[in-house]
């Protein structure tokens, strides 16, 4: 990869994750970088393509690590299901591993979030690889339902955003953080489906 690339993708990376993806113009990484607007439109071009390769950098061992994690969990299991912990480990550390390594991605993913936008990165970067996931907490609980299991999934990956972008603000170590996040997520997957009255918002 050629350096004024890597310069580009690193200046994107950091002001995405520091001013968030849009309030962040091209100009603007261009100048940050030192490169001019040709630059990128040469090596990405367009702000999407740039963002997409910003992602996809750190997705694919992400996702690599995720998938052989798994694998090791379904030989392990043989014919049973994989416990809830130990499908939430294997989706949860990748991540925080990569947020270690780069401070910087783990800001953006934040940003992302906190943007809207994650919901069509993740569909596009982690979508095959949750699915899986997915797959496997399903066997796992059996008799949650359908929405139920989907809106608990949300909250899940809600909470992930949200501590991946506080690491380093005195959060503790990532590995540290991972683990409480397992302890808290396996709870809320594992909490009994009961029906509620309805509560009315005033």
């Amino acid at each position: 990869m050629s350096d004024t690339r890597v310069k580009i993708l690193d200046t994107a990376e950091r002001l995405f994750g520091e001013e968030g993806y849009q309030p962040v113009s091209l100009r603007h990484i261009t100048a940050a970088a030192g490169v001019n607007l040709a630059a990128i439109h040469y090596h990405f071009g367009s702000k999407e393509e740039l963002l997409d390769e910003l992602v996809m950098r750190k997705a694919v061992p992400v996702n690599a690590e995720r998938l052989e994690s798994l694998r090791r969990l379904r030989e392990a299991a043989g014919p049973e299901a994989i416990a809830v912990e130990d499908l939430l480990e294997a989706f949860l550390v990748p991540a925080f591993h990569a947020a270690d390594r780069s401070p910087e991605w783990a800001k953006l993913m934040g940003r992302l979030h906190a943007e809207g936008m994650m919901p069509a990165v993740a569909r596009k970067h982690f979508g095959p690889v949750g699915r899986c996931f997915f797959d496997e907490m399903r066997r796992a609980l059996p008799d949650m339902p359908d929405d139920e299991m989907a809106w608990r999934t949300s909250f899940a990956i809600g909470a992930m955003a949200h501590a991946l972008t506080a690491l380093g603000a005195g959060s503790g170590r990532p590995s540290d953080v991972a683990r409480r996040m397992v302890a808290f997520l396996s709870g809320g997957f594992r909490a009994p489906v009961a029906a509620r009255e309805k509560v009315e918002v005033k």
